[in-house]
């Protein structure tokens, strides 16, 4: 009598699960993504909407300071200016890095939000003339 091969985890699972699993696993993939949120009619507060670009703009500027004082401090201190002069523009890049991610982000975000008050407003026109 032949013996089906193991699964790596030692679970046995016949074909018909597998597909089943595939297939619900499909679903809920579907089910949970942030697509759906599109159709809902909740309306967001504006810091529901753009806390993540603001906290990622405020940080960067932070940051962007940071590397404007510590390179300063090359020029004033005379002890670790080796140390200074390395980490400085190094926190001046990030900063500046992040500070811009975050100014681009926010008109994407204005941009979706339009895109999706006019799929609202097509998917409200759809409703109503083919839901008679």
């Amino acid at each position: 009598m032949e013996i089906p091969p193991r699964s790596p985890d030692g679970s046995e699972k016949s074909p018909q699960s597998k597909e089943l699993l595939t297939s619900n696993t499909a679903s809920t993939l579907c089910i949970s993504s942030r697509s759906e949120s599109v159709w809902t009619s909740a309306s967001r507060s504006k810091w529901d909407i753009y806390h993540k670009p603001v906290i990622v703009v405020s940080v960067g500027a932070a940051v962007f300071l940071f590397g404007m004082v510590i390179t300063s401090l090359s020029c004033i201190q005379t002890k670790n200016k080796n140390v200074y002069k390395m980490c400085g523009p190094a926190f001046l890049s990030l900063g500046l890095m992040l500070l811009v991610c975050g100014l681009v982000w926010i008109p994407i975000i204005r941009k979706k939000q339009k895109q999706r008050q006019k799929s609202q407003f097509l998917q409200s026109l759809k409703s109503f003339f083919f839901n008679r």
